[in-house]
C-alpha cells in the first residue's frame, strides 16, 4: 500500500542533510538537465527544515512573501477564508510540488498553507533563487513550467466545479491523484488519501455525505475499493471515461 510518505534516499551531504542530487524527487521539481555544479549552487541556498507537525501552518494569507517551498513528503492543503470565516480549500500539494508561487505578483500570500500530515519541506529564498536562475536559465525555465502547471490546474478546477456532476467530480480528482502518484513512482491504482473527506468535499464543492455516497456507489459498481482513506482503483479507464479526464 502506498501513502504520502517520504521518498528520500538515505544519502546525505557533508552537512548531514540530503542534497538535491540524492533526493528521489529532484527530477520532478528541478530541471532535467541540471548539472553537478548547478545542484551544488542550489544546495547552498536551500534550508531543509525539520519535520513540520500536523495542523501547523507553512504560511498564512496576507503573510509577506520571502520563500517558496518544495514539498518533500506527505501533503499540504491551501485554503482561503470566506467572509464568514470558513475555510475554502484551494488545492492539495504532494511531494515534488512547489508551493508559495501565488505571492510573486503581490508580495503577500493570497492563501494559507496548512500541514495536514507531518511533512518535510525545502525552503528556497525567492530572491536568492531568482539571482541563481539568472546565471542558470534552466532553473528559470523550470519555474515557468511549474507556474504553467499551476495555471492549468486552476483552469481544470474551474471546469470541474462548473459543469460536472458529483460522480464526475469525485472520479476526476481520483484520476488526477492517480496520475500525480504515478509520476512520483507510486502505484497509480492503490494509494492513501492525505486529506480528509471533509477537505476533499470542500475542494470539490460537495458535502461529505455526498463524497461517501459516491465512493460507496463506485465500490458497488466494482470501480474501486474504498476503506477509510485507502483507495484501490479496479477500473481506472472507466473512471477516466466517467470523468472525461485525460
Amino acid at each position: 500500500m502506498n501513502s504520502f510518505v517520504s521518498t528520500y534516499k538515505k544519502s546525505v551531504n557533508d552537512s548531514g542533510n540530503l542534497s538535491c542530487k540524492h533526493c528521489s524527487l529532484y527530477r520532478i521539481c528541478l530541471p532535467k538537465d541540471a548539472n553537478e555544479c548547478e545542484l551544488r549552487a542550489l544546495d547552498k541556498i536551500i534550508d531543509r527544515q525539520q519535520p513540520l507537525k500536523r495542523n501547523t501552518w507553512l504560511f498564512n494569507e496576507g503573510d509577506p512573501f520571502k520563500v517558496i517551498y518544495a514539498i518533500k513528503s506527505c501533503c499540504i492543503k491551501t485554503y482561503r477564508l470566506t467572509s464568514k470565516g470558513k475555510e475554502q480549500v484551494c488545492g492539495f500539494y504532494l511531494p515534488g510540488e512547489i508551493i508559495g508561487l501565488d505571492a510573486i505578483e503581490t508580495g503577500t500570500h493570497t492563501c494559507s498553507a496548512k500541514i495536514i500530515q507531518a511533512t518535510r519541506v525545502c525552503a528556497i529564498p525567492y530572491k536568492e533563487f531568482v539571482t541563481l536562475s539568472h546565471k542558470m536559465p534552466g532553473f528559470q525555465q523550470q519555474l515557468m513550467r511549474i507556474m504553467s502547471r499551476e495555471i492549468a490546474s486552476q483552469q481544470w478546477l474551474i471546469t470541474l466545479l462548473g459543469k460536472k456532476s458529483a460522480e464526475e467530480r469525485v472520479a476526476a480528482i481520483l484520476c488526477n491523484l492517480s496520475d500525480r502518484f504515478e509520476v512520483r513512482g507510486y502505484s497509480p491504482n492503490e494509494f492513501t488519501l492525505g486529506m480528509s473527506r471533509h477537505d476533499l468535499g470542500d475542494y470539490l464543492g460537495l458535502a461529505i455525505e455526498t463524497i461517501s455516497r459516491v465512493l460507496g456507489r463506485f465500490h458497488q459498481d466494482g470501480l474501486l475499493t474504498a476503506r477509510g482513506k485507502h483507495i484501490q482503483l479496479h477500473q481506472p479507464d472507466q473512471l477516466r471515461e466517467l470523468a472525461g479526464y485525460s
